[in-house]
């Protein structure tokens, strides 16, 4: 790469007033307790409980995975130079992160389509669904994700870290975003980072049109289906999905349709939180309150631990009764 001889960034805090600065530093740690918490739980419950060995919970402990890594590439960093009140960040720091957060964008895109697709199965064609989605299709399937979003992220980073920085090495956002990094570059250099971007957008244009397509035939089949109780069981399990769609679709189209300024203000920063914080706090929250199973399944661990706690107590008072 051309830039090795670079120290590194200096990203940009989101208050000059250290009391502002605080309340956004708190309202991040909050919101990625939450997301930690959430997702955690998440992956608890459908590991244990031996009721959600299904395809759709194997991709949804999947992407709850996912969601813990995505938060956790931006946020933490942000959180500790706030409290260090110090925004540099290394090269290799910032490559590392960019690399992370574009592989797991674009993996969850792939995982949602992926996701949509057993959806469409267990809808449309539920007679061949054990045969389609056996183990095998579900392990292909993650791999796939995950391969496809290492190749987009080592894409973007090669291109992106191979340019030429001039001027001030200050990036307006709160983490290494490629497109404020782009506005960092010298002359033309950013050409083969823009030709990377409009291919990686036409395929992920792609993923979305198939979840699209997926839903319109799964709302088609479930409208024709005769007894009631069957179509409220078939959205209840499609409609949490697309619920996590819409809301990385709309958060994502937020930094799409803004306005790009070279002087990024408080509310630029806000929008990037909504597509990079937002959807892995409230996806667990989505799946838990519109899904039964989850919530029943979340409910027993509970009582089972509550039990065990219970019992512990009682064992340690027997002990030490004099």
């Amino acid at each position: 790469m051309a830039n090795l001889n670079i120290s590194g960034f200096v990203l940009m805090r989101f208050s000059t007033n250290p009391e502002l600065e605080i309340i956004y530093t708190s309202l991040f740690l909050v919101l990625y307790l939450l997301a930690l918490t959430g997702n955690i739980l998440i992956i608890t419950t459908t590991s244990v409980d031996e009721s959600l060995n299904s395809p759709m919970y194997f991709f949804l402990k999947h992407l709850s995975f996912l969601d813990l890594c995505y938060i956790s590439v931006t946020v933490p960093r942000s959180i500790y130079n706030s409290f260090m009140q110090s925004g540099n960040i290394s090269l290799g720091e910032c490559i590392v992160q960019c690399f992370a957060f574009i592989v797991c964008g674009t993996v969850e895109i792939a995982m949602l389509t992926l996701m949509s697709y057993d959806r469409y199965v267990a809808i449309c064609l539920p007679l061949h669904y054990d045969i389609i989605m056996d183990v095998r299709t579900c392990l292909h399937g993650i791999v796939s994700v995950w391969v496809s979003g290492t190749i987009s992220g080592v894409m973007h980073t090669a291109a992106t870290f191979s340019m030429r920085f001039c001027g001030p090495k200050i990036i307006h956002q709160f983490f290494c975003d490629i497109p404020q990094i782009l506005k960092l570059s010298c002359s033309n250099d950013y050409l083969a980072e823009v030709g990377v971007t409009v291919f990686m957008g036409f395929l992920s244009f792609l993923c979305y049109a198939f979840i699209v397509f997926s839903y319109v035939h799964i709302f088609a089949s479930v409208l024709r289906m005769p007894s009631v109780e069957g179509r409220a069981k078939a959205f209840s399990t499609c409609l949490p999905h697309l619920a996590v769609v819409i809301l990385f679709m709309s958060t994502s189209a937020f930094e799409f349709f803004k306005p790009h300024s070279y002087s990024p203000t408080a509310f630029d920063m806000f929008l990037t939180m909504m597509y990079t914080v937002i959807p892995p706090t409230f996806n667990p929250m989505i799946y838990s309150l519109r899904n039964k199973a989850i919530k029943s399944a979340v409910k027993k661990i509970f009582h089972r631990r509550k039990e065990i706690f219970t019992s512990l107590c009682c064992l340690l008072g027997d002990k030490f009764k004099i």
